[in-house]
């Protein structure tokens, strides 16, 4: 279990180690394991758990951050495990984020203590990922938009499929390593905040969005922000209730 620098939660870890089938082009742990040579074999790593007693009370950790946990190469039985830890730390909140919702239901319902997003990276993706979403029983159901590599529909119909599949938070944030290819359009990130303020949904905008976002439109779409009293304002960066 490590300390993160993920803005939306304290800790990840990784009880599911190995080379992820996924085979994202994007995917940064993908590129550290061939850069270091990591081993690729996918395997069930019980070790990990041995730290969590260490970490304060009420933390935040973010389940497979390096693998998709939800993928047919994962066992089972080492699922079983994984939320078996969950439910015996009450008092801490797991966080799973996957690219195939269509093995969530397999699981629901899901502990008390447990988010359950799905990365969404353009408007096919969300549609998908809010149809399972809603089959799926959670106390926090979230998207996550990042990387976000096209826009969602601008005429309602994301308000719409985030009432409908009960979606308790939304992410959004870009591609790493940053570059101008990568970089999202204001528009995409506007009719998501937008949608989600209709929908009375928290938003969570990455850092990785704070130079695009003030460099190029710091004065535009004052949705994106809060506001201090002294007149400063930083990247909406709101948490599930």
């Amino acid at each position: 279990m490590n300390k993160t620098k993920i803005e939306w939660c304290d800790y990840t870890i990784n009880p599911v180690k190995g080379l992820c089938p996924m085979a994202c082009s994007y995917c940064y742990a993908r590129a550290m394991y061939k850069r270091f040579k990591w081993n690729p074999i996918i395997r069930y790593d019980d070790w990990v758990w041995h730290e969590g007693g260490y970490i304060p009370k009420g933390s935040k950790v973010f389940v497979g951050s390096t693998i998709e946990l939800f993928g047919d190469w994962v066992k089972p039985e080492w699922l079983e495990i994984i939320f078996s830890y969950c439910k015996s730390c009450p008092s801490h909140t797991f966080i799973f984020l996957t690219k195939q919702p269509q093995n969530l239901i397999k699981l629901s319902p899901f502990p008390d203590n447990c988010w359950v997003g799905v990365t969404a990276t353009d408007s096919l993706a969300l549609s998908k990922a809010i149809y399972w979403l809603s089959k799926v029983e959670a106390k926090v159901k979230y998207i996550s938009a990042e990387p976000l590599l096209n826009g969602y529909p601008i005429d309602g119909l994301s308000t719409a499929l985030f009432k409908t599949g009960g979606i308790n938070w939304i992410i959004i944030g870009q591609q790493t390593p940053i570059s101008k290819k990568t970089t999202p359009k204001i528009e995409w990130i506007k009719e998501i905040v937008e949608a989600a303020d209709k929908a009375g949904i928290p938003v969570f905008l990455k850092n990785n969005l704070r130079n695009f976002i003030y460099g190029e439109y710091g004065g535009k779409y004052k949705q994106i922000f809060k506001y201090a009293q002294d007149g400063g304002r930083e990247l909406r960066q709101e948490m599930p209730k």
